[in-house]
């Protein structure tokens, strides 16, 4: 045996995929919410999925989560087929290993409760924590984990913190069960451009440090290689482009991730009136051209796909 075949058997297989969507469809009476959607996610890695209001990307995160069903395709966790509904005895494992944060930091949080209670009960509920005082230690681990002054956040009701501090207490409650997946649904766009960047970097250190498989959803193509090492461009409920984040971001090959990058603002160019009239046909022309589906993608890059568009008429 040579250097080259021990160091490969000396090398642990790479795990595979906490999560797997293969070919999954997604209709709303004749409505096509979903088409063909594959993606799988990794432990420690995040996956992002761009695109406008509409084009399903929550819809995935529901479907994962397994609050929706698909209509034909195929949901895995480890390896293992993802039943929906979920049976009752399986309920409280399927949630302790897949976490939601939600888009919105206000109504994610019970008024009526403390931050205490919020992650408490979530321990409590999912079995973590000998008792009572092992809990409470827990709340205050955790709280300075995403940080927040644990002793003074603990006691405070939701109404007492700002937007970012009630975010990082929702990042609080889904990692005091120990997830395996982490589904984050647009998690700053409704928090203040200042403060955008810091939950960005806590939901990087959640998937390095934590080793959770992250799937991030986005409009804001520009923050998705902040958080995710890939990426996924979707449009009318399809992927049109998809592969490592940078090299997408960099060599954009469809049409319409190109639309996406042009409307993200360039601080370094000084503003310049475009012929608004212009602009928009050729964005309509080429949403037209990207809606029909089609089953060939070509392969531009080593980690980076695009699905061929419809002629042009």
């Amino acid at each position: 045996m040579n250097a080259v075949e021990r160091s490969a058997k000396d090398t642990p297989p790479e795990p595979g995929p906490v999560v797997q969507l293969n070919n999954v469809t997604k209709r709303f009476s004749s409505f096509e919410a979903l088409r063909g959607v594959s993606f799988e996610l990794k432990a420690g890695r995040a996956l992002a999925l761009v695109g406008e209001s509409g084009c399903g990307k929550s819809t995935c995160a529901n479907i994962i989560s397994r609050t929706l069903s698909q209509t034909t395709g195929d949901v895995l966790l480890n390896g293992v087929e993802i039943p929906s509904p979920l049976k009752a005895r399986d309920e409280r494992a399927f949630r302790r290993n897949v976490q939601m944060i939600f888009q919105d930091p206000f109504s994610s949080l019970n008024p009526a409760f403390t931050v205490r209670h919020h992650i408490y009960r979530a321990l409590k509920i999912h079995g973590h924590g000998a008792n009572r005082a092992d809990r409470n230690r827990k709340v205050l681990e955790i709280l300075d984990w995403v940080g927040l002054e644990s002793e003074t956040t603990a006691p405070k009701y939701p109404h007492q913190l700002s937007g970012g501090q009630r975010q990082r207490v929702n990042i609080a409650r889904a990692l005091a069960v120990e997830p395996v997946v982490l589904l984050a649904d647009e998690p700053t766009s409704m928090l203040d451009v200042s403060i955008r960047l810091d939950i960005l970097e806590l939901l990087s250190r959640v998937k390095r440090e934590r080793q959770v498989a992250m799937l991030y959803i986005t409009h804001d193509i520009a923050t998705a290689y902040q958080v995710a090492e890939d990426m996924i461009v979707m449009f009318a409920g399809q992927m049109v482009e998809w592969g490592d984040s940078m090299e997408v971001l960099s060599d954009p090959r469809h049409p319409y991730t190109n639309l996406m990058l042009s409307a993200v603002p360039d601080p370094s160019s000084r503003f310049r009136a475009n012929n608004s009239a212009e602009f928009l046909n050729e964005a309509s022309r080429i949403r037209a051209m990207s809606h029909p589906y089609s089953e060939e993608v070509l392969q531009v890059g080593h980690n980076h796909f695009v699905r061929k568009m419809a002629p042009a008429a």
